[in-house]
């Protein structure tokens, strides 16, 4: 294990598979105490606390729905009760419904604005008020968002909204130090990416392959460290090469 975030405390939400999972433990192998969050699979959850714990690290597994701010501040209060002040705070989510603009419902509209965008909000709201000076907001949106793909509007135009609230956030916690940032993963090998789509996807990359959440994960690590502390309001692109 690195040392290089002894003594930080970080929440990643939606971080019990996939991406999540994978920036959780990354962060905990560089030494800080780590919030798994999830909304209803404990048991995953507390497989990745377990995966951490059993190398040395420390974490604990905390549900909350990011969708809804009650939840979202029980979290960064469970988080600081048990772990202590936060330093770290990512906004990990994710979900998709593709199907064409014109097919699109409101039902569908909610879902997704209200997962990605709305949960994304308040966590980085919450986390704007509880990092502490010189800590770390990271905020994960999509390569996709500088593609042209038929059929994603709910879930572009969702993570759209998320790289704004980044450039908008990092100017006001400029003052205080705290560096904000969007994480832009490309074609990665999580649920959200269909088995249908998969080799078409490793041929866009430079690398000839899809990437893995440790890729992904290593590039929060760094957004994590002291060594990023002159990137904020910027949007990094974690994707292999695809553009």
């Amino acid at each position: 294990m690195s040392q290089s975030l002894q003594g930080k405390t970080a929440i990643v939400t939606g971080s019990s598979r996939g991406i999540g999972r994978a920036i959780a433990e990354g962060l905990a192998a560089n030494g800080a105490a780590v919030v798994v969050n999830y909304v209803g699979n404990r048991d995953a959850a507390e497989e990745v606390v377990a995966a951490i714990t059993g190398k040395g690290g420390k974490a604990l597994a905390i549900q909350a729905d990011v969708s809804v701010p009650g939840d979202v501040r029980r979290l960064f209060d469970e988080a600081e009760a048990k772990l202590g002040p936060v330093d770290i705070a990512v906004a990990n989510v994710g979900v998709a419904v593709i199907k064409p603009f014109v097919e699109a419902t409101e039902t569908d509209f909610d879902f997704v604005f209200g997962t990605n965008a709305r949960g994304t909000f308040f966590t980085m709201q919450e986390g704007a008020k509880r990092v502490r000076d010189g800590g770390r907001i990271i905020a994960v949106s999509t390569g996709g968002t500088r593609m042209f793909f038929a059929h994603t509007a709910l879930y572009l135009g969702s993570k759209g909204a998320v790289e704004q609230f980044v450039r908008v956030l990092s100017r006001e916690l400029g003052p205080r130090n705290i560096t904000v940032n969007a994480l832009s993963p490309g074609f990665t090998d999580t649920d959200l990416l269909p088995e249908r789509d998969r080799a078409v996807a490793a041929g866009m990359s430079p690398f000839g392959r899809i990437g893995a959440p440790r890729d992904v994960a290593d590039v929060a690590v760094f957004l994590a460290s002291y060594e990023a502390r002159w990137l904020t309001g910027e949007n990094i692109q974690a994707g292999g090469g695809v553009a």
